[in-house]
């Protein structure tokens, strides 16, 4: 065993869980503690200020300078009782993270004194470099200014000793640079149209708010073994490693009982997460060995898209206390299942209505109906851009297998919900109905005053699934932003939503009733989105072939799918809804198509490398052992023993030289595929290359090299293998 494989599963015969203690055993004492909320505003700042950021919140009232500084000077008061020293603006560029640039109180008085302070000049604006992170071409290096812009909707909050304000990120030129600011146009663009179509049904709406419950899976490794892997330092996932005898064939790991030192982990990390008032209410082992889940309550898609990113960051920090590495890459292990970052997504109306939950009458019957034909219509009509949202180099090695929905979008409904629908498909109009029923909203189907719940089995294999009274999008990878995904569906559900009022007020123009109008186009819609409904395996070939025939498209090439964010419907969606200008999304493409050749550009020179330094090196050796062996029995045995006793030796020699030939050849013939597609400047060109020419190399190379960890000695093989990282708790 090579001695960096041997300290590493040495170091863990010493690993024990952690003792780990909440402040209180009252959870209501401590949770928000780390949190500019309400409470704290109302304690803090004058009625005023209080009312100011409320009404910014509520009203989008801007805040003068006096205001703001009373504000700031009230967050750091709050701040400075839980000993914090600096403070920085929390944003999300358009990478795998968030980003912080800490700065302390300190400051001079007219005298020279030094002080501690914080303005509001300091709370609302600050200008970090913003050529420096991805921007698609919108920054360039000599024009390094950019803004970040307090987001009074999301609270400060305090981890370790530096107030963290969220904040969006804009260029000097004004254009987004990261996830918030178009997640929170995408929020107001839904709530508008969403308000517009419920006012058919009541006028007391007059808001519509989108919630987010994100599922995030992960896996867990021990540091340790996590640093001799330099394929999991680098990239996060394993680029070689041959599959443990047992993986998660028995299924024993999934809802198993959670290894102490895994608890001890989740426990702290809950700890902090109620802290941060982000209400984790769910933690399970997931269905691979060493893979698991944590899960909040519903919140506002804003708020919980901020928690996502906070737990994320916590994870990372509290696993190292705890001797674990996260892992949020979609496939760290090829041939087991996966991680994903489920987004569960519904829409609220101020007066407590879930319009995806049938309602108790036939009219709130109706109203969920409408709001359900025009998901359906919205994932059919913008199916390519929803597979963009979730496109990258990491989800791609995820989807289609191992509980992961194949790329092929499609709505699963279940049986009672789709006989609803097809019912109103069938009706020809609603003249039928009587003057009594028309007059309620009243269908012949709607006259069971509710649609039952929960009378379907679930389906895993689809993407877009109905789940009771929500939608939940299975096909987010683990690592992504949740924002990615919840801008396109918020956005396209806006503009769906935009066009159907459209219809059904073009129908009452023509003089038909508002009952008739909205049965007419309600009926409409769904016909049209018929083809986006499936209910059976999408991981069958039949399925493959049924949507194809239905017009469905199924995009496996990452450069291909995220290309779809500049087709004309999605600009439609995108740039018509106010979301991005034409440089943002331009940009967005260039980012997401950059992000995409760099990793894999990375995976290819970190296989490269191991495989040439590693692997070829340990199989010379063990193939000279052979030989060694060959030439001792020939000393010793007669040439009839000799030849019996050294067959099956000879064969592995060759089947040894064979494996380290194909590895060497391949490993340069990537190389040069790679300067190929250096030269290229455009970056879709780029991508592209990538994907067709370098991309094929990581399987073929690592083929070999699973085969020789299969044939080396267990001694001498260089890195811990699956059954060591999967199985070490």
């Amino acid at each position: 065993m090579s001695k960096m494989r041997f300290l590493a599963l040495k170091e863990l015969s010493n690993r024990h869980p952690l003792e780990v203690t909440p402040p209180s055993n009252d959870l209501t004492e401590y949770y928000a503690s780390h949190v500019f909320d309400q409470k704290k505003m109302k304690q803090y700042l004058s009625n005023d200020a209080y009312e100011a950021v409320m009404n910014a919140n509520l009203k989008g009232t801007p805040i003068n300078g006096k205001m703001a500084d009373q504000i700031a000077n009230g967050m750091r008061r709050w701040a400075k009782s839980l000993n914090v020293t600096h403070y920085t603006h929390w944003f999300q560029p358009l990478t795998d993270g968030t980003a912080e640039k800490h700065d302390s109180f300190i400051d001079f008085d007219k005298e020279g004194t030094v002080i501690e302070h914080f303005s509001g000049k300091l709370l609302v604006q600050q200008e970090p470099d913003a050529s420096s992170f991805p921007s698609g071409g919108i920054r360039n290096t000599f024009e390094a200014r950019g803004y970040t812009a307090w987001d009074t909707s999301s609270p400060a909050f305090v981890v370790d000793t530096t107030l963290c304000i969220p904040t969006i990120f804009i260029s000097y030129t004004g254009d987004a640079l990261d996830y918030k600011t178009p997640l929170l146009k995408s929020l107001e663009a839904v709530n508008k149209a969403a308000t517009a179509v419920c006012k058919l049904f009541d006028k007391n709406i007059n808001h519509v708010y989108s919630n987010l419950g994100w599922e995030q899976e992960f896996f867990l490794v021990d540091t340790a073994l996590f640093n001799a892997r330099p394929d999991l330092c680098l990239t996060g996932r394993t680029l070689m490693g041959h599959s443990s005898a047992k993986d998660q064939q028995l299924d024993d790991h999934y809802f198993g009982s959670i290894p102490p030192r895994v608890t001890a982990f989740l426990r702290e990390l809950e700890i902090e997460c109620h802290k941060l008032a982000i209400p984790i209410k769910t933690r399970h082992n997931e269905v691979a060995p060493n893979q698991f889940e944590v899960a909040p309550i519903f919140e506002n898609v804003n708020l919980a898209n901020d928690h996502n990113q906070q737990v994320m960051d916590l994870m990372k920090r509290i696993a190292q206390k705890h001797n674990f590495t996260v892992l949020f890459h979609e496939k760290p292990y090829h041939g087991i299942n996966g991680s994903g970052k489920h987004n569960n997504w519904s829409l609220f109306t101020n007066t407590g209505v879930n319009l995806f939950s049938p309602g108790k009458n036939p009219k709130m019957n109706l109203l969920f109906l409408t709001f359900l034909a025009n998901v359906l219509m919205m994932v059919y009509k913008n199916q390519d851009l929803l597979r963009a949202s979730i496109a990258g180099a990491g989800n791609n090695h995820r989807l289609g297998a191992s509980e992961a929905p194949p790329p092929i979008l499609s709505i699963f409904l279940g049986e009672e919900l789709s006989k609803v629908l097809d019912e109103i498909a069938k009706q020809e109009s609603s003249h039928h109905l009587s003057k009594e029923e028309r007059s309620t909203l009243k269908l012949d189907l709607c006259r069971v005053p509710e649609i039952s719940l929960d009378t379907t089995d679930r389906n895993r294999t689809s993407p877009f699934a109905f789940t009771g009274n929500r939608f939940e999008f299975r096909a987010a990878g683990s690592s992504s932003n949740c924002a990615a995904c919840m801008i396109v569906i918020n956005a396209a559900m806006a503009n769906q939503l935009n066009g159907f009022k459209a219809s059904v007020d073009k129908l009452q123009e023509q003089n038909y009733s508002k009952e008739e109008a909205l049965f007419k186009v309600l009926k409409q819609t769904i016909t049209e989105s018929e083809a986006i409904r499936f209910e059976g395996d999408g991981y069958s070939e039949e399925w493959k072939a049924e949507a194809k025939r239905r017009g469905l498209t199924n995009i496996s090439h990452v450069p291909e799918a995220l290309s779809h964010y500049i087709s004309e419907q999605s600009k439609n969606v995108l740039i018509g809804e106010r979301i991005f200008n034409i440089n943002e999304l331009n940009s967005r493409l260039d980012v997401e198509l950059e992000k995409y050749t760099k990793k894999i550009q990375i995976e290819s020179r970190v296989l490269g490398d191991l495989a040439i330094n590693h692997i070829v090196p340990i199989a010379i050796s063990y193939q000279n052992r052979l030989l060694e062996n060959i030439i001792g029995l020939k000393k010793i045995f007669s040439e009839d023993e000799y030849e019996e006793l050294s067959r099956d030796r000879k064969d592995l020699i060759k089947e040894i030289s064979y494996r380290i030939s194909s590895i060497k050849k391949q490993v340069q013939e990537m190389i040069e595929a790679r300067k190929v597609a250096n030269k290229m400047d455009n970056q879709r060109e780029k991508a592209y290359a990538y994907a067709d020419t370098v991309l094929p190399y990581l399987d073929s190379i690592r083929y070999h090299i699973d085969h020789l960890e299969m044939e080396v000695d267990d001694e001498i093989w260089p890195l811990p293998k699956y059954r060591e990282l999967l199985f070490a708790k």
